[in-house]
């Protein structure tokens, strides 16, 4: 595990993406487009489409808010509460070497398919295909409502990691700590609006893409390969073979995660409104709250992603805070990565109040 600790970062640390690599890559995209606690009341346990890859037996359910939630486990029953929430577009998958880690420290590590991945599905064929920020991250409140889990440190990347975020600013007493890849990612309409410059802009262009009736179709038509080549993307010094891969695309099939992911970039742009009951949660999202929990953000040194500066956000975490380069060539999906970094960083974030230096190394 190779990473660098800072109090706050220098702008040396932010890494653009190349013009040259982005435009291949927009070409690529357009031959593909052209070609054509203990647990409460259980959970039941199902076999699922996925339940054969998974390191840690069958997939479990809860009833949730507005959804079957499905989720995997490890570790100890009465173990302090790990929960792991993955980005757009990976899955679960990201956390299979990060959870054993943990269970092995004694955590209890839950894994749950956000809305519109893997076997999560809505209970109702009438509820709106909403993928805003507040509604992804009130699933979680729901989540740990309905396995009675009062506090858990939570940890993400890309869009779980602004579930984590939001989270943790909004029901601070729900989150005993918090690790974030690339840091603060709370944002709001207003905000959307801006717009940036040229070569960041270009950096967002399947966002834009989505904003397109032939952007939702191309997605819907070529989600297996538009995904990959996210992947290769955001993280280009990863070698991932096509197993690794395949395996976290199955979850890409849900029938709902074209509509939740063509939602979520059409909600950042205004294109669409969120939903009534969410309004008051945008409200205080949108004046940019302040994190006070324990965290620790990372960075991925190779991160092709979109992401914003570490000096850039370090004042939007008001209690304990580290932020931490993780070197090796590592990209978006840090995780699966460098899996001992990042359980390495839950462990340290959960020890920040009582102590500068965990005891427990990996």
């Amino acid at each position: 595990m190779k990473y660098a600790l800072h109090t706050i970062a220098t702008g040396k640390n932010r890494r653009l993406l190349g013009l040259s690599i982005l435009a291949t890559a927009l070409l690529q995209f357009g031959a593909f487009a052209q070609a054509q606690t203990a647990a409460p009341e259980p959970v039941k346990t199902e076999a699922a489409s996925v339940k054969a890859d998974l390191p840690f037996g069958p997939l479990k359910h809860v009833k949730a808010g507005l959804l079957d939630v499905a989720y995997a486990e490890t570790g100890p029953a009465n173990g302090p509460v790990v929960i792991l929430l993955h980005g757009w577009p990976y899955d679960i998958h990201s956390y299979d070497d990060v959870a054993p880690l943990l269970a092995a420290k004694g955590y209890r590590v839950l894994m749950p398919y956000a809305r519109g991945y893997g076997d999560t599905h809505f209970l109702s064929d009438k509820t709106v295909r909403n993928g805003q920020p507040a509604a992804l991250a009130s699933d979680v409140i729901d989540f740990m409502d309905a396995l009675k889990i009062k506090q858990a440190v939570l940890g993400g990347y890309d869009w779980g990691a602004r579930s984590a975020d939001i989270v943790s600013a909004l029901w601070p007493e729900r989150v005993k700590a918090l690790v974030s890849v690339s840091g603060y990612l709370i944002g709001n309409q207003a905000a959307g609006k801006n717009p940036l410059p040229p070569k960041a802009e270009l950096q967002w262009w399947y966002q834009f893409y989505f904003a397109t009736d032939r952007g939702e179709a191309g997605y819907t038509k070529n989600t297996h390969d538009f995904a990959k080549m996210i992947w290769q993307l955001a993280s280009p010094k990863w070698a991932f073979d096509d197993a690794t891969f395949d395996r976290s695309a199955k979850a890409l099939q849900n029938p709902d995660h074209v509509a939740i992911t063509v939602f979520n970039y059409r909600w950042r742009l205004g294109l669409v409104q969120g939903e009534s009951q969410y309004e008051a949660l945008e409200q205080k999202l949108a004046i940019a709250p302040s994190i006070s929990v324990p965290t620790i953000t990372l960075e991925g040194d190779a991160n092709g992603a979109p992401h914003p500066a570490p000096e850039d956000y370090a004042k939007r975490f008001t209690g304990k805070y580290q932020f931490r380069l993780i070197n090796g060539g590592i990209g978006h999906n840090l995780p699966q990565e460098d899996p001992k970094a990042f359980a390495q960083a839950i462990i340290d974030a959960d020890h920040l109040l009582s102590s500068s230096k965990t005891d427990q190394k990996l």
